[in-house]
């Protein structure tokens, strides 16, 4: 940058005495320094001082020349001069780097001078004032108007619009519009792609930070801690939401397996082509990050081959991901409800899934580490492998109970149809309420409808009411599936029709454990003499009479009372 800057100076007056200073000039320019090759520090003239101040750095630094003049003829020896020799006039070198310059001329009154010397100091300072060749023809420029003026130079420049160095050899021409069109566009791409670029890393970094807030939130910390600690921690896996979201084709709806009030269940191929269950849930209890981390951990830990696997989580979604193992046959609801063939192959297939299901039941209750409850249980979460084997699935209800407990205060949650009616009134979940929901199933197996259904009479409404009824009045071959029923059978489906009943009394301290109902279906012979028979008759009596209260009338009055106080919410089910 060429800057023209003022000249300090100042003339003695004929009278004046003593130091005179004379107006100062600065220039701050805190961004450039001053060239100490273009430029030359020069003072002139008779008891005169020249001084330069600059400041780099917060420091200050001077420099300065001083004139003096002795007698009249050294002024006019400074006059014959062409050069700055040093007589009447000094030069200095300006130092590298000085920046906020501020220049400023004195002088010393010692002797009295002529008005023609007064003239000469004056007009001396003059011979250092700058030309302005644009407006003279010394320059080489196409005209006055191509020509900026400079200390001590000039330059040639080109109307906007038009390109070259406005000199009249070379001349100025018109600009390649293709070439600006192509520049521009070119800047308009990079400046879009530069802009894209940052958008995309900043929300990949919000997108992180998203994720490990969600990590945090679902117990992530306290997960990996726990898996720290235990010497079986490589049994379960965290998985990555990227993961995850590959081996689903982003949640493609047409990989979904199963659907519920609690979540909605994918099928996914993991990159080490193992298929799992991915299971979304609808919700979660933030405030219940540690308990999830210790549900996680207890799970992993369960290894019966009757529950379903869990081989991981994912944590950095709001509502944490399950991965379970795949089980590729369907339900036992399924199972019973598909048209089929009814036949006593089918029915030694279902009581044998039966016993497997409470067998996982009875498992998870008494010989897990710590009680689990299952909450949930229906024939839509016993899940069949390739060989029909049963495999207990989705915990999303369930709850742990202490050791020290034998119940737990909860708000009501489960299926209608399956679901125990003393917690409905009490609230208060037990493990005889898997016991109510089991017994739920067992009929459903024996009867092949629904648990409940809204499309039914009233009094058929409630499968169990229905069917303990029926049982009461001797009439249990009428509520059968049909073709279920033979010679071979028989004694048999009494039994599971008798161990149905006691599953389903309403008061749950008279109900059988899942301990005791695994054993029962577990035996491989049906007691088949005359005297059990009557046993018989006495059990199921016996089972269907604590349904109601003494001197009732009707099998339906005191089940559609409890049916009633069922929460709206319930219907839906799962």
């Amino acid at each position: 940058m060429d800057l023209l800057f003022n000249i300090s100076h100042i003339c003695k007056s004929r009278s004046g005495k003593g130091l005179r200073r004379g107006p100062a000039f600065t220039l701050k320019c805190q961004a450039f320094s001053i060239s100490s090759e273009d430029n030359e520090f020069v003072t002139v003239g008779c008891d005169t001082y020249g001084h330069l101040h600059s400041f780099l750095n917060g420091t200050k630094s001077s420099i300065g020349c001083l004139m003096r003049c002795v007698s009249k003829e050294s002024v006019q020896s400074m006059q014959r001069q062409e050069n700055c020799t040093g007589i009447g006039c000094w030069k200095i070198n300006i130092p590298t780097g000085m920046k906020d310059i501020m220049i400023q001329a004195f002088n010393y009154d010692n002797f009295n001078y002529s008005s023609d010397f007064n003239n000469f100091l004056c007009y001396f300072y003059s011979e250092f004032a700058d030309i302005d060749e644009c407006k003279t023809t010394n320059h080489t420029c196409i005209s006055q108007n191509n020509c900026l003026n400079t200390n001590g130079s000039y330059e040639c420049f080109c109307p906007k619009g038009r390109s070259g160095n406005g000199k009249k050899e070379e001349g100025c021409h018109q600009k390649d519009v293709t070439k600006v069109v192509i520049g521009v566009a070119a800047g308009i791409v990079i400046l879009c792609v530069g802009t894209t670029s940052l958008y995309l890393i900043y929300q990949k970094r919000k997108l992180n930070k998203l994720r490990q807030k969600y990590f945090q939130q679902n117990g992530g910390s306290i997960l990996l801690q726990k898996l720290s600690t235990r010497e079986n921690s490589s049994q379960i896996q965290i998985f990555t939401q990227q993961e995850l979201k590959k081996a689903t084709n982003n949640f493609d709806e047409s990989l979904i397996i199963g659907k519920g009030g609690f979540g909605t269940v994918f099928k996914g191929h993991l990159a080490d082509n193992r298929i799992v269950a991915i299971k979304k849930s609808k919700i979660v209890d933030k405030s219940q990050s540690e308990q999830f981390a210790n549900e996680v951990i207890v799970l992993s830990q369960i290894n019966h081959r009757n529950v379903v696997k869990l081989l991981g989580c994912c944590l950095e979604t709001e509502v944490p991901l399950l991965v379970y193992e795949f089980v590729n046959n369907g339900t036992l609801f399924d199972f019973i409800h598909t048209e089929r063939k009814v036949n006593d192959a089918t029915w030694k297939t279902r009581v044998r899934i039966a016993a497997e299901a409470a067998g996982a039941l009875s498992y998870l209750h008494s010989e897990a580490s710590i009680p689990i409850i299952h909450r949930d249980v229906k024939s839509a979460n016993i899940l069949l492998d390739d060989t029909y084997t049963a495999k207990v699935s989705d915990f999303g209800a369930s709850r742990f109970i202490p050791l020290d407990q034998t119940e737990l205060a909860t708000i009501v949650q489960g299926t209608i149809g399956y679901l125990d009616p003393e917690y409905m009134q009490t609230s208060q979940l037990t493990e005889k309420s898997d016991v109510y929901s089991f017994g739920a199933v067992l009929v459903e197996m024996l009867t092949g409808e629904k648990p409940y259904s809204f499309g039914r009479p009233e009094e058929k409404r409630s499968l169990a009411n229905h069917f303990l009824c029926c049982l009461k009045e001797d009439r249990l071959f009428d509520v059968l599936q049909v073709g279920i029923l033979n010679e071979e059978n028989e004694k048999e489906i009494k039994k599971v029709a008798i161990l149905a009943a006691k599953c389903l009394r309403v008061n749950g301290e008279e109900r059988p454990s899942m301990k005791e109902v695994a054993m029962e279906l577990e035996m491989h012979q049906w007691i088949n003499t005359d005297p059990n028979v009557k046993e018989t008759d006495y059990l199921v009596h016996e089972a269907s009479s604590n349904i109601y209260e003494p001197g009732d009338s009707s099998c339906h009055q005191e089940y559609d009372s409890i049916t009633d106080q069922i929460p709206p919410a319930l219907g839906d089910g799962r």
